[in-house]
């Protein structure tokens, strides 16, 4: 063989390996372009599904706070009105226009002044025997039942609060 076709067939095998590496370039980019755009709307779709999932939570987040407001609202006026009743009742305790009494256990023999077998005619009372208690001890009592009571509302708060975060967790 001589050294033209030597170089031709070396030419001609260039040729043909460069075409074939061009071909498979093609055929690989085609292939590398598909599977981006196969992950791109698979990006796409998981971003979609977050962004859904994001909204409802924010809904959710949404309607807790507004639930939150409204029964701090209801829980601060059954507060309110609370001490309102307290603060009258204090006000009517010390202008004597109320006055607590306790009931006398009729059976208690250590008692000064045990309840008599008939009634009296001077008495206008009739009933079980009753006796006064003094107006700063009867603030105190009122004092103790009102922190009772502000008690039991924050703990009916605190309650349906446990209930809401319950029923959400389910």
């Amino acid at each position: 063989m001589n050294p033209a076709r030597w170089l031709g067939l070396t030419v001609l095998l260039a040729i043909a390996c460069f075409a074939t590496w061009k071909v498979d370039a093609w055929r690989y980019g085609k292939q590398l372009a598909e599977l981006n755009a196969e992950h791109q709307t698979a990006l796409t779709r998981l971003a979609n599904v977050n962004s859904a999932l994001i909204l409802e939570e924010e809904g959710k987040r949404f309607a807790l706070e507004q639930w939150l407001a409204a029964s701090d609202q209801a829980h601060y006026r059954a507060l309110t009105d609370e001490k309102t009743n307290q603060t009258r009742l204090r006000d009517r305790l010390a202008s004597a226009d109320l006055r607590l009494s306790v009931l006398l256990d009729a059976t208690d023999t250590a008692s000064c002044d045990p309840m008599q077998a008939t009634p009296r005619t001077s008495g206008v009372v009739y009933g079980p025997r009753r006796a006064q208690l003094d107006p700063a001890h009867a603030q105190r009592i009122i004092g103790i039942t009102s922190d009772g009571d502000r008690g039991l509302i924050a703990l009916q708060a605190c309650q349906a609060y446990i209930k809401v975060l319950i029923a959400e967790v389910r």
